[in-house]
């Protein structure tokens, strides 16, 4: 009691912070990056390195009301089809300026839906990938599954072309917040599912499940979390439902007098963490779990866990490559971010260029403040003797710059010889510590609650 006390003393159950998959976050990119500084940056690229890629597929059968993605419904075959086309042309491009020798490190089809493509189109569009850039040695190719849309043959076509992980979203395994949300996925058909990605070889399997849903309370989070358990996913991310009904319209079909307080929301991530604790999954970071044996918990007990735009991982190359409409591209230069609209996106591909709407080029200590963060948020610590050497700076300005967060979060934040340290009881406010670093107006963006 007293800890939650302290908790909402500091303004835990109030604050509105970012979930730091960049930094900066993407509401203070801007129109300053062009295509022709995507282009240059993709031809400054190492030959014979290891990049990352990123494909986004932004079509759904069915929107969900609790999605905040970039995302479009359709019933008919057509967009999705021409959307392929615009994919392989725009690979084709990057083709001909990626340096020679570069090589897949880590492959993800996001969504959207990405299960929404045919067998056929599956397979065209991953040998379009590859003809970029063949997979590296230790590779790992991820494809976002929704079991409510697919079979055999999409399996097949997707184990095929490579997929070694698959990741599913469970959200919530009760039916009355399944449809509060607008999201119908039984137990039954998620299970069937999983053994069907198994049967075709892929063992790694990700889930994602949300606290903080309408309707949700500890007994029902305990039963979602214990079915989830009983499919044996290798690593879990237990996000906070971020109600964001003045970005994403569709979360206005969301009864908002149904949704737990900020308290609530803490108590119900407690109970979910003791249960994968008590399964004997690894805790990483603010909101994920993986098995001893994941490459997650390996990252994160060798100092080599990372962050980007899906969450924790443990890809630590320099370069990641977003294609299709949104997608966001991460270079040691800076940010660049596809045109948003799969008509404005098009348009670009077919005149020849990179559809680059925006982004950000780092400047001043943006890659100084980034790495601190991500530190926070990876490790609950920072490892000053690796900022001082990277950045070359004394001990005495790193106080300086840790001088507001130690000040702001005294009774909980720590500092020893080896930096910053957020210990166990106060971690529930790594987002907020991690605010105290960001330089950037933060009233010009919604963020979700900081719990």
């Amino acid at each position: 009691m007293e800890t939650k006390t302290q908790l909402a003393k500091l303004g835990l159950f109030d604050a509105k912070v970012p979930r730091y998959t960049s930094y900066p976050t993407a509401p203070h990119f801007s129109n300053d990056v062009s295509d022709g500084d995507f282009r240059s940056w993709i031809r400054g690229i190492e030959p014979e390195s290891e990049i990352s890629l990123y494909l986004h597929v932004p079509f759904c059968r069915r929107l969900c009301w609790f999605c905040a993605c970039r995302t479009q419904g359709t019933q008919s075959e057509s967009p999705v089809r021409a959307y392929v086309e615009t994919l392989k042309a725009e690979l084709q491009i990057l083709k001909r300026d990626l340096p020679e020798g570069v090589r897949l490190n880590r492959l993800h089809w996001g969504g959207g839906t990405p299960t929404l493509l045919s067998a056929e189109m599956m397979t065209d569009l991953a040998e379009a990938v590859l003809d970029v850039a063949p997979f590296a040695k230790n590779y790992e190719f991820s494809v976002e599954i929704d079991p409510n849309e697919i079979d055999d043959a999409r399996l097949s076509a997707l184990a095929a072309a490579g997929m070694n992980r698959a990741s599913i979203g469970v959200q919530d395994f009760d039916p009355d917040i399944q449809k509060t949300i607008g999201r119908i996925q039984g137990f039954d058909i998620t299970r069937d599912a999983i053994e069907a990605i198994r049967s075709h070889g892929v063992y790694s399997l990700n889930a994602d499940i949300l606290f903080g849903l309408p309707h949700q309370s500890n007994e029902r989070i305990t039963e979602s979390v214990q079915k989830l358990l009983s499919l044996n996913p290798d690593r879990v991310a237990l996000y906070g439902y971020a109600h964001v009904p003045w970005m994403a319209k569709r979360q206005q079909m969301i009864p908002s007098d149904a949704l737990p307080t900020p308290e609530e929301r803490l108590e119900l991530f407690e109970t979910a963490r003791r249960l994968f604790a008590w399964d004997n999954y690894v805790e990483i970071g603010i909101d994920h779990f993986a098995t001893k044996s994941d490459g997650l918990s390996i990252a994160q007990k060798t100092g080599k866990l990372r962050r980007n735009f899906q969450g924790y991982t443990d890809d630590t190359s320099d370069v990641l490559l977003g294609v299709g409409a949104s997608s966001i591209s991460r270079f040691p230069q800076g940010y660049a971010q596809n045109a948003p609209s799969t008509g404005a996106h098009t348009a670009a591909i077919r005149e020849g260029r990179y559809s680059t709407a925006r982004g950000h080029l780092f400047r001043n200590d943006d890659v100084l403040r980034s790495r601190i963060i991500e530190m926070l948020m990876c490790d609950f610590a920072t490892d000053d003797a690796e900022l001082k050497e990277t950045f070359q700076m004394t001990q005495a300005e790193l106080n300086a710059l840790f001088a507001p967060a130690r000040a702001e979060f005294s009774e909980m934040l720590e500092h020893n010889s080896k930096g910053l340290y957020i210990p166990a009881q106060a971690r529930p406010l790594t987002r907020m510590i991690a605010r105290s670093f960001d330089a950037y107006d933060l009233s010009k963006a919604g963020h979700s609650s900081a719990i």
